[in-house]
């Protein structure tokens, strides 16, 4: 269990990208199945999340960038992207419209356990509240128990399957939703605190 001082969750800009790519690299391949031979782990980061992929993401309307600090040390991201889903599969599991797609969440191995994932995720959904979505779904390995267990944890269930390419892998995901109560009412950003 990490100890991390105190931690804000808030937007990312676009002096973040280079943090958060070097942040992208370090931590997808936490969440692969050992399986996966590195040159696949390697090839997904550099064709989509290095710099000028999270450049790009934040100039996107429909995504949304949350970054957890410590300092000036980014400890954890995820990234919410707004709008149907693209899977016809994965549009018919996902219930409650419209919805919003929690796309990346990544926290550094030495914040496991320190509670940012819980602030970065009461964010996402602070975030997907204000926006007056109905639902957030993701995708999640069926190897990963550690994140299935947090995004249960979470409010999320799983409502269906997916496939996920990574190199020349197809892996399995399990598909969660959570369905979302009344629009939240957000007076600084989508700050939250740990401490």
């Amino acid at each position: 269990m990490g100890s991390v001082g105190p931690v804000t969750v808030g937007p990312a800009g676009i002096d973040d990208v280079a943090a958060l790519a070097e942040l992208a690299a370090e931590t997808f391949p936490l969440a692969c199945p050992p399986t996966v031979p590195d040159d696949d782990v390697a090839g997904y980061i550099a064709t989509h999340l290095g710099a000028e992929h999270f450049a790009g993401y934040l100039a996107d309307a429909d995504c949304t960038v949350l970054a957890a600090r410590s300092g000036d040390r980014i400890l954890g991201y995820t990234m919410l992207i707004r709008g149907e889903p693209t899977d016809p599969v994965v549009a018919q599991s996902v219930p409650g419209r419209p919805t919003m797609e929690l796309s990346k969440m990544y926290v550094r191995a030495d914040a496991h356990g320190s509670g940012v994932a819980t602030a970065l995720m009461a964010a996402a959904i602070d975030a997907a509240r204000y926006d007056g979505l109905a639902s957030v779904w993701l995708g999640v390995n069926q190897r990963n128990a550690r994140a299935q267990a947090f995004y249960r944890k979470s409010g999320f269930t799983v409502c269906g399957t997916r496939t996920f390419a990574l190199g020349g892998h197809v892996e399995q995901d399990f598909v969660l939703a959570r369905p979302l109560g009344s629009r939240a009412r957000r007076s600084v950003g989508y700050e939250q605190q740990v401490r």
